[in-house]
């Protein structure tokens, strides 16, 4: 297969983050990374990684000569904006089962309408232990207002227009999750659950050139971060890292989140476990760098006045630089050069992103981890069109572009 299809498959098997990170682990154990516990010791990991919920860090020290050797780190996040179950999720209405949602993050809330919707996630039972539940199939709508009634077709509310369709009344959804997964609603105390669009992911266009996937923000980073960890020739004297956070689309601030101290304390780790101290630690800080992938916009064909016309992306293009001077991205001139050298190595193209200056900016991991760790950070991604939409649209071809750039990041000649 190619990396497009094998991007497809990744996305599939991930519809949320905790899936994400089970697909990640799955990949990084087959290919010899051993997975270890925050509460048991790290001495001699090596090729390790650990997982805190929807997140995870993984890190290959092999190459280290000393305990002070800087990071390489590659960034990305495993959430996406959807729809997800209020804790009091039953309800009837005219003789029909309603199940009661609300948005996470800023989804493109008239894309999850007239869908195919599954349910995904974790539910935590009542002896401690967590499964993952991922209802592949349409059990889920949420009908549209028909235009009859609404000529205005206005923008759906968040809290009144997204509860969906799914079964005839009085059947509680636990109760029905229960049954198909195999265990007590009465034994659930705790859930995340969340909707999934149910179309697989597909090559689309003449001869297959697009990929047209849910969840494309973030994780086409998180399968190109982890491809380049997999594929990254060991550099005498460097750790290579790659930390997938939860939470970015609201905001990171969790004990999983890029604003939590995740990263810095399996940095720390890692140093002591070689040996080092805190002297150790700042010093390798002070030589580390972390490249912050997240999904960019495209250049959008019906939209070309809502970009900054000096900086067209185009799809195809190969990986895109972001660069801010508020500081929306952590992009600086080193970082900047630091990653247009990995492409130049990669012998992809690069584009350069400028946000137009009198509309709104987001923002990536990249401002945040900077602040909380002090590494240099350079903001990144691959272009793509309908970011935050239920499916979103890249070029095949800059799968295979992302995946170079990063290995090369990773491996600096």
């Amino acid at each position: 297969m190619s990396l497009p299809d094998d991007l497809c498959s990744y996305v599939d098997a991930s519809p949320s983050p905790f899936h994400a990170v089970a697909t990640t682990a799955k990949a990084l154990e087959a290919a010899g990374w051993t997975r270890v516990q925050e509460h048991d010791s790290w001495a001699g990991s090596g090729r390790s990684f650990a997982v805190r919920g929807g997140s995870l860090i993984a890190w290959d020290d092999t190459a280290a000569t000393s305990a002070s050797d800087p990071f390489r780190i590659v960034g990305a996040h495993t959430d996406s904006p959807n729809l997800r179950l209020k804790q009091h999720h039953d309800r009837r209405f005219e003789g029909t089962g309603v199940l009661a949602l609300e948005p996470y993050g800023g989804p493109l809330l008239g894309t999850w309408l007239d869908r195919d919707l599954g349910v995904a996630g974790r539910v935590v039972l009542r002896d401690g232990t967590e499964r993952l539940v991922h209802v592949d199939e349409p059990v889920l709508r949420v009908p549209n207002l028909a235009i009859h009634l609404d000529r205005e077709t206005s923008t759906p509310d968040r809290q009144r227009h997204l509860d969906a369709l799914w079964s005839q009344p009085d059947q509680p959804f636990l109760r029905w999750l229960g049954e198909r997964e195999g265990f007590g609603a009465s034994d659930v105390l705790g859930f995340d659950l969340m909707t999934a669009d149910v179309v697989p992911s597909a090559r689309v266009g003449a001869d297959g050139w697009l990929v047209a996937a849910p969840r494309l923000d973030n994780q086409a980073t998180c399968f190109a971060g982890l491809q380049a960890l997999l594929a990254a020739a060991p550099v005498e004297g460097q750790r290579t890292v790659l930390v997938l956070f939860d939470h970015e689309e609201v905001g990171s601030t969790s004990e999983r989140g890029a604003d939590s101290d995740l990263l810095l304390t399996v940095l720390e780790r890692i140093v002591l476990a070689a040996g080092g101290g805190r002297d150790e630690l700042h010093r390798a800080i002070a030589g580390s760098i972390l490249a912050s992938g997240d999904m960019a916009h495209a250049t959008h064909p019906n939209h070309a006045e809502r970009h900054e016309p000096l900086h067209h992306i185009t799809l195809g293009g190969g990986p895109v630089l972001k660069v801010n001077p508020n500081l929306r991205y952590a992009t600086d001139a080193r970082g900047a050069a630091t990653f247009a050298l990995a492409c130049e190595q990669a012998g992809v193209p690069l584009q350069r992103y400028v946000h137009r200056a009198d509309l709104p900016c987001g923002s990536t991991i990249g401002p945040i981890s900077a602040a909380r760790t002090g590494i240099s950070t350079v903001d990144f991604g691959a272009p793509q069109l309908a970011m935050h939409s239920v499916r979103e649209t890249m070029a095949a071809a800059d799968v295979d572009h992302y995946v170079a750039a990063l290995t090369a990041f990773l491996s600096p000649v």
